[in-house]
């Protein structure tokens, strides 16, 4: 297995989002980010990320992957997204936006936000406001 090889530009890159982001840049973190956002946007799985992190040669657990995804949104560097319960992607565009699923390969491709009109929401429980609407389009081909 060949080890994640990245210009010093490109860790200069993700040291910078790390810190802007208040995360102290690991080797770890910094492995992790590097894959993810080294690729432009992109939705990526805890399960795919941990495979490229171990074909790339990185040592770690796939516990360390999901814990440094869940820090990563919780900075605001990913935005998750619930496609069912089985599936949680990860999106490195966190404006808003919705989506495309392709339920046979399971790939998610953006819809511009503007693309979508929701039309008839419910008013919100007493004390709150809505905050946003995903919409997940799902797709397959025809059979």
């Amino acid at each position: 297995m060949t080890p994640v090889l990245f210009s010093p530009q490109h860790d200069d890159y993700v040291r910078q989002l790390l810190q802007g982001a208040g995360l102290r840049a690991t080797r770890q973190r910094m492995g992790l980010a590097g894959l993810i956002f080294g690729q432009g946007e992109r939705h990526i799985t805890a399960e795919d990320l941990y495979a490229e992190a171990i074909d790339s040669g990185m040592r770690l657990s796939q516990t360390t992957v999901y814990n440094t995804l869940h820090q990563f949104t919780e900075a605001g560097l990913l935005r998750e997204i619930l496609a069912d319960p089985r599936r949680i992607y990860f999106d490195t565009k966190v404006d808003p936006h919705h989506h495309f699923l392709d339920e046979e390969t399971g790939e998610m491709e953006d819809i511009p936000h503007h693309g979508v009109a929701v039309d008839g929401l419910p008013t919100p429980p007493p004390g709150k406001t809505i905050e946003g609407v995903d919409v997940i389009v799902r797709v397959r081909r025809p059979s």
